[in-house]
Order: structure tokens, then sequence, then C-alpha cells
């Protein structure tokens, strides 16, 4: 007998959505460089400030790709969130 799987709730198509990432500090302009096609700002309403990277990502597989970078500039993750 198998098992019946249940459905998952609907959820939005991974195509062209939009993403905030933060990060802990402020990028030095050459790491910055790194994200040529995102919108980079800083938060100094925090302490330390925060850089807020946003951009649209086509598909979740873009958007690892973005984690991985900052990984590997060795660049503290703060959150990521989806942009209704």
């Amino acid at each position: 007998m198998m098992e019946e799987i249940p459905d998952f709730p609907d959820q939005p198509n991974d195509c062209n959505l939009r993403y905030e990432l933060r990060v802990n500090g402020r990028l030095a302009p050459e790491t910055a460089d790194w994200f040529e096609d995102m919108t980079l700002t800083v938060d100094e309403s925090t302490s330390p400030p925060q850089t807020i990277i946003q951009g649209v990502m086509r598909d979740q597989a873009t958007l690892y790709g973005l984690i991985s970078r900052i990984r590997d500039l060795g660049l503290q993750l703060l959150s990521v969130n989806l942009i209704e």
C-alpha cells in the first residue's frame, strides 16, 4: 500500500521574484563589485550597519548562487526575505 503524499500549499512561481538579503557591515568597493546586478544600500539605523542587497532572481538556483557568493566572500548573512 502506497503512502499518500499531502498536497503542498500554493507557492509562488519562483520565476523573477524580488529578494532582499542582509549582511553584517558595509561592503568594500571591490566586494560590492561582485553584486553588479543588485541594488546595494547600507542601513545605518542598525548597530553595526548592515548592507542590504536587493534584486530580482530568475529562479531558486540564482538565489542559492548569490547566497554561496556571500559565503565565499566571508560575509555574515543575516536574513533572506522575499519582497512582495
